[in-house]
Order: structure tokens, then C-alpha cells, then sequence
């Protein structure tokens, strides 16, 4: 059980970090080349939270484990 719980912590982790980055490359894109068309902003949006869904029910599926980047402990 704390295993699972250990992976959905890094899933979260994982997934707050990817949204920062989308959302970091949709500001520059914006900012720097070309205005995106809201259609295609909430569509990006939309893929990464399938995504991110199909990856949580697989994980409490017991489908498999996020492992950490690093050891913990010994």
C-alpha cells in the first residue's frame, strides 16, 4: 500500500512538472512567434489530462510502478 502511495505522489510530481513546461512552451510560443488559436490551447490541454488519466488508472490498476529518479534510503 505504500508503495502505490509512494507512485501517485511521484505520478503528481511528474504531472505538475509536465504541465509547467507545456504551459512554459505555449508562453513562449505566444509571446515570441505566433498567437495559438484557444481551440488549439484547450486541445493540448485535453490530450495531457487523457494522458495523465490513462497513466493513474493503469498505475491503481497495478499495471505498474512510478519508480523514484534517485534512490531513497539504503
Amino acid at each position: 500500500m505504500a508503495g502505490m502511495a509512494i507512485s501517485v505522489l511521484w505520478f503528481l510530481i511528474g504531472l505538475i512538472c509536465l504541465a509547467g513546461v507545456i504551459y512554459l512552451a505555449i508562453w513562449v510560443i505566444e509571446s515570441f512567434i505566433y498567437p495559438i488559436p484557444e481551440k488549439v490551447k484547450q486541445g493540448v490541454w485535453v490530450i495531457v489530462l487523457i494522458l495523465a488519466l490513462i497513466a493513474l488508472i493503469s498505475l491503481l490498476a497495478g499495471g505498474g510502478s512510478i519508480q523514484a529518479p534517485f534512490r531513497l534510503g539504503k
